[in-house]
């Protein structure tokens, strides 16, 4: 294991490694995927050639077997380069960890070795457009048909949603049951027969990564799709996101470290009025209260991955804050970085525009800070 607060020189390793797989294979398409809202298929093709394309399978998978702050170290990373890129291994661990949590043998042994090979990815349906937040309201069906499951319905706002071969999808399995204990947990694959995608959402930020729906009519799955016991898919979907909130706080320390790594080099180029813009004390005071909150969401970050990896019962609580306060810290770094470069920042000459666009969305996805505040609020006064 790591230390509380240092991580180990492994992680440091992996970090370099991974810093220079970004500087050189997937940063300098970051531009180009924003403005064309394309998939990143550069920095696809680079995470596979290098195993950082879902590190966190387990070795007898054939994955890496990477703990989970050397997952949020490589997610960082990616970040800090192009946000769109990150949630290739963010995505692949999302999809995946209800498996991983909940799933059989059989079920690990079918589909972690050709997502840890880079041969599929893996993708999460959880939310709807009416159950967003309240998701024990979902309208999504899976009635039993002898050993199959029939399944219908939609999901909203799914992430490389068209591009991943395999989706975790929760749909309610018993309609009179207990709210939240009625909803099971399901693998679709890509190819099935009645699964089809939505058109591709049109976004503010995150444009290189597909967001569509998905379509279900009448979608036939085998008995042995199924995560877990019927019944245990909200359970699951809610422990899943306990361990992956920790990768959205690894995605805007990320991007918040790219804004002000690019911020600092403008400002000390930067000559007005005979002198570096960065000797201003007003400028000087902006930069400090950026590296300061960057560096305390960096620590959030790690410690909540920390107590990913062991399993602590105040995962939930460390999860939800890490995501919420990082997120927060993202969306003020950046919105500063623009600041910083005035009429610059705010022209596509420069990424901090892009960066601030990027950062928006972990204030929003796998549960809006509002709703962080809420769980960590509840844990206070459990």
């Amino acid at each position: 294991m790591f230390d509380l607060y240092q991580p180990s020189e492994e992680h440091e390793e992996i970090r370099t490694a991974v810093r220079n797989v970004v500087e050189k294979k997937i940063a300098p398409f970051a531009a180009e995927v924003d403005a064309d809202s394309r998939y990143p298929q550069e920095a696809h093709d680079a995470l596979v050639e290098t195993d950082f394309f879902a590190a966190h399978i387990p070795e007898e998978y054939g994955g890496m077997g990477a703990d989970a702050l050397a997952v949020a170290i490589i997610i960082e990373e990616v970040a800090r380069g192009c946000v769109s890129s990150s949630l290739i291994p963010a995505v692949n661990k999302l999809g995946s960890m209800p498996v991983q949590l909940g799933g059989s043998e059989e079920i690990k042994k079918k589909y972690f070795p050709s997502v840890a090979a880079g041969e599929a990815g893996f993708s999460y349906g959880l939310s709807e457009r009416e159950a967003g937040s309240d998701t024990a309201s979902m309208k999504t069906r899976a009635e039993r048909d002898g050993d199959d499951w029939i399944l219908n319905g939609v999901k909203t706002w799914i992430t490389n949603a068209g591009q991943s071969e395999y989706y975790t999808v929760m749909a309610v399995t018993d309609p009179d049951g207990a709210r939240g204990r009625n909803i099971s947990a399901f693998v679709v694959e890509k190819s099935d027969e009645g699964f089809t995608f939505g058109e591709k959402e049109r976004k503010l930020g995150i444009k290189g990564s597909p967001t569509r729906e998905l379509l279900f009519d009448n979608v036939r799955l085998p008995g042995d799709r199924i995560v877990g016991e019927p019944g245990e898919g909200l359970k699951i979907a809610l422990r899943t996101l306990d361990h992956t909130r920790v990768t959205i706080a690894a995605q805007a320390v990320g991007v918040a470290q790219g804004a002000l790594d690019y911020a600092l080099a403008y400002v000390k180029d930067r000559q007005q009025f005979g002198k570096s813009v960065a000797d201003n004390q007003a400028i000087q005071f902006m930069l400090a209260d950026m590296g300061m909150k960057l560096e305390a969401a960096r620590q959030l970050t790690y410690t909540a991955a920390a107590k990913s990896e062991r399993g602590d019962e105040d995962l939930t609580y460390f999860g939800a804050a890490a995501k919420a306060f990082a997120s927060d810290a993202a969306m003020e770094i950046t919105t500063d970085a623009v600041q910083l470069l005035g009429g610059a920042g705010y022209v596509v000459d420069h990424p901090v525009e892009r960066m601030m666009r990027d950062a928006k969305i972990t204030q929003i996805y796998e549960g809006t800070n509002q709703i962080q505040r809420m769980v960590m609020g509840r844990k206070l006064l459990a």
